[in-house]
């Protein structure tokens, strides 16, 4: 095992498109269905114990109910119905369902997600193998380490592992994605979700969960929300907001002994009632904030289910946002997956044609991606077609591992193509010669990190193919964003040191672990994670769950083993490794919106203070007019404006609470610099026009 710096060049000066993953069709923001639901579960949400869990909006809702019955006591007494007190307790009312319809707008997009799910869930019926033969029983009756059948057009009647055979399975309903995946005994695509269909073949399941247990029954409960919990750094947030709520509370209700004894000390002024106070309390306390705060942590979560990613806790999304390093496996993440033949270089005496020639004839019968790739190469570099051999007497020689080389035997002819040292001892047992040339070719190529390719026609030395893991397009440009947020990328591979210091210099990732094996990124993660740092990794096999569970963030691909998807706290339904990279950016825009949304309800809020807090004790404490430097109508119309205005930014903000601030890669000095200036300085200022602006309105209307 070796772990290397890899060397660091320059950016590329182009701006490269990265990789992007397929998502599932996300609904319109406000789709009526979902508008209509989040509007039934707005009033649902009044209920006390609900709306005990957010202390802020708990706070309103108790002014208003109070407000409520102050307004209510008036009426009898004659007041109008468009009193100032029965205007304040409508607004109050609006603020608290604004917040709820924000969070249930949030939930709604879950929930019509998992009723999307259930429509999958029908009565499934099960081919239970027993010690009598095969018997057909109701899904729900099975039980983990039941063994079951499945023959096409079966749907699978539970989560499990394939012990036998191997099948075409459609998986459209947990993925969206229409095109079958191959499941068969062994290896790491032996997992099989249940509520999936088998399109062909057979294959015998070993049931892994109970009913009530299964992993479609826990992304019906996930994505609806049900089993969301507060992260840490929400749980932290609302301490801070109930704290300052208190404050608030406490400032609040001794203002009315104090107004009252200056009252009686001058003789002149008025007690402000218990409207204005509750009004103004709802004003002082960072409502804005708590009024989204929920939805902000629903929608993170809406939005990685977007990117076809269930996430098992909002903790790991949030953790996702907060990651210093991401540890990648090389093939297919960094590179395509499959080496590729990219040249031909022949020997002295050999031109390019007939080294093309006889690769891509010793490469026709030869169905693995590399075999194809030579075909290719040959076709496009040199117009070379490949011929048809069924009619000949042609001898295919399949790659082995002892031989080490596959070929053909045709017209006399013995070509084939292989490793370096197998391709040496065939033509020496042929008694041909072998040129010092094609050791030094072979050589070149490894050390830059590719494969070589001897290719040789009986005696004759051809020359080399020259194959390499292609890194994907746009991966250099992704790796130098993630260096500017301050992640530094780790690639891990199988390749010996040399390979995989070629790869990762031309991928441009900051370190490599080569020749890794499970134990080593086990200890690479506790290594990070010792040295303070929030470690992302993906994985699918049976021997990465150990590291999945030790990273923060584990994300296992569906394709993968059933423990590989019970040790991560993210499963990928695309099954795509780059979408590590993906979740990263969705977990800092997470942050970023509820840090810009914060900090912008606490710079409204100072704003609030400074532009209604004269105008509110103009009447108790006539002094105080001077500072009335809005010249605001009234003290009744700066009190309803304020508390217009508060209602009304939190239906303003819903949009950008649920979709989320435009995430750009930049340095967490820059992003704060920008919050600061946006919503720090914009949060002070826009109260003011706006508060002004809904006073004129009032005192024009004469509603104030």
């Amino acid at each position: 095992m070796s772990m290397t710096t890899a060397p660091q060049e320059s950016n590329e000066a182009a701006v490269i498109s990265v990789l992007p993953s397929r998502r599932r069709r996300s609904r319109p923001l406000f789709d009526p269905p979902i508008v209509r639901r989040a509007i039934s579960d707005s009033f649902v949400k009044l209920n006390p114990r609900t709306m005990a869990k957010n202390p802020v909006m708990f706070v309103v809702e108790v002014g208003a109910a109070l407000t409520t019955i102050a307004t209510l006591r008036d009426l009898f007494r004659g007041g109008e119905p468009l009193s100032f007190g029965f205007q304040i307790t409508l607004w109050l009312w609006f603020t608290v369902l604004f917040a709820n319809f924000a969070e249930a707008m949030a939930e709604g997009r879950g929930k019509a997600q998992a009723d999307t799910l259930r429509k999958t869930r029908t009565e499934t019926y099960a081919k239970l193998c027993s010690a009598t033969g095969v018997q057909t029983i109701p899904a729900t009756q099975l039980r983990a380490g039941d063994l079951v059948v499945c023959e096409p057009n079966d749907i699978i009647p539970g989560d499990g592992e394939v012990i036998e055979g191997i099948a075409s399975v459609d998986e459209s309903a947990i993925t969206g994605e229409s095109a079958p995946v191959i499941r068969e005994s062994g290896g790491d695509r032996s997992a099989v979700t249940g509520g999936t269909k088998v399109l062909s073949d057979f294959i015998k399941i070993r049931i892994t969960s109970n009913p009530g247990e299964t992993f479609l029954d826990r992304m019906i409960a996930l994505v609806e929300g049900a089993q969301r919990s507060k992260t840490p750094n929400e749980i932290a947030l609302n301490i801070l907001i109930a704290g300052l709520t208190l404050v608030f509370l406490f400032a609040v209700v001794t203002l009315d002994p104090f107004a009252r004894y200056s009252v009686a000390a001058t003789g002149a002024g008025r007690v402000p009632s218990i409207t204005v106070l509750i009004s103004l309390l709802v004003c002082l306390i960072p409502t804005t904030i708590g009024g989204l705060l929920s939805a902000i942590g629903i929608a993170g979560m809406d939005r990685v289910m977007q990117h076809n990613v269930l996430a098992m806790s909002g903790k790991a999304v949030e953790a996702a946002g907060d990651v210093n390093t991401l540890l990648l496996d090389k093939t297919g993440t960094i590179t395509l997956g499959n080496r590729q033949a990219v040249e031909f270089i022949p020997v002295d005496g050999v031109t390019n044609e007939e080294l093309a020639e006889a690769a891509q004839l010793a490469s026709l019968a030869d169905e693995t991606p590399e075999g194809r790739s030579i075909v290719v190469l040959a076709k496009d570099r040199y117009e070379l077609r490949g011929r048809d051999l069924s009619s000949t007497d042609a001898n295919f020689i399949a790659f082995s591992a002892q031989t080490r080389m596959s070929g053909v035997d045709l017209d006399h002819r013995s070509v084939r193509k292989g490793a370096t040292e197998s391709i040496i001892t065939f033509v020496g047992e042929n008694g041909g010669r072998v040129p010092p040339q094609l050791r030094e070719i072979s050589d070149k190529i490894s050390r830059s990190g590719g494969t070589p390719l001897a290719v040789a026609d009986g005696q004759k030395v051809l020359g080399v193919v020259h194959l390499k893991d292609v890194v994907k397009g746009g991966m250099r440009e992704r790796f130098s964003q993630l260096r500017e947020m301050g992640i530094r990328t780790v690639m891990i591979t199988g390749d010996n040191p040399l390979t995989a210091a070629a790869i990762a210099s031309e991928a441009g990732v900051d370190d490599f672990l080569s020749q890794a094996t499970p134990k080593d990124k086990m200890d690479l993660i506790k290594k990070e994670q010792a040295g303070g740092r929030l470690v992302a990794m993906t994985g699918d096999g049976t021997n990465d769950a150990p590291a999945l569970a030790q990273a923060d963030v584990g994300v296992a691909m569906n394709s993968g083993t059933m423990a590989a998807k019970e040790a991560g706290n993210m499963v990928d339904l695309d099954s795509n490794p780059t979408k590590l990279i993906e979740i990263v950016a969705i977990g800092k825009q997470l942050l970023m919106t509820r840090g810009a949304l914060t900090t912008f309800s606490i710079a409204n809020d100072v704003a609030k203070y400074f532009a209604i807090l004269p105008a509110m004790f103009m009447a108790t404490y006539p002094a105080v007019a001077t500072l009335n430097v809005m010249h605001l109508h009234s003290s009744q119309s700066a009190v309803l404006a304020a508390v217009i205005f508060n209602a009304l930014i939190i239906i303003v903000l819903i949009p950008l609470a649920l979709r989320g601030i435009a995430y750009k890669p930049v340095s967490a000095a820059a992003l704060l610099r920008r919050n600061l200036l946006l919503y720090g300085v914009g949060g002070v200022i826009v109260p003011f026009p706006c508060i002004w602006v809904i006073d004129r309105i009032l005192a024009v209307t004469g509603l104030a």
